[in-house]
């Protein structure tokens, strides 16, 4: 697609591209062209509608929050009664083992069992652990 885009916008590409066509077809490809063209144009004379709309909105409800004292962080705000999200809190420690070389090994007891706590678990020493 790049390569026909390359030839479309570029003068002599285009010129050499199209140099076997008559006249009658070099017209009908450029009627194509200005429909598709006039489409463009009705599509983002649409999409600028919209755009006006949705700022006439915001507008209008700005308006609306300065009459009743609002803000932008009043709305952010929690709702009471509402349940407080946990977001990028840690899980608390279960188990924590020290082994011989002083290591500190650490587990919420959640996923996949590290190698230590799974040896103590075999060994039924796990428990033994927990804090």
């Amino acid at each position: 697609m790049s390569d026909f885009i390359s030839i479309l916008t570029h003068a002599r590409r285009l010129q050499a591209a199209v140099r076997e066509l008559s006249v009658s077809e070099l017209e009908q490809v450029a009627e194509k062209l200005a429909a598709v063209i006039e489409t463009k144009k009705e599509q983002e004379a649409e999409k600028a509608r919209e755009l006006e709309k949705k700022q006439a909105l915001k507008d209008a409800i700005l308006k609306q929050m300065q009459e009743a004292g609002l803000d932008l962080d009043d709305l952010a705000g929690s709702e009471v009664g509402a349940p407080s999200k946990r977001t990028g809190q840690k899980r608390p420690v279960k188990y924590k083992f020290t082994d011989n070389a002083g290591k500190e090994h650490t587990w919420t007891g959640i996923g996949r069992t590290p190698k230590v706590f799974a040896e103590l678990k075999e060994q039924g020493k796990l428990e033994n652990y927990a804090v």
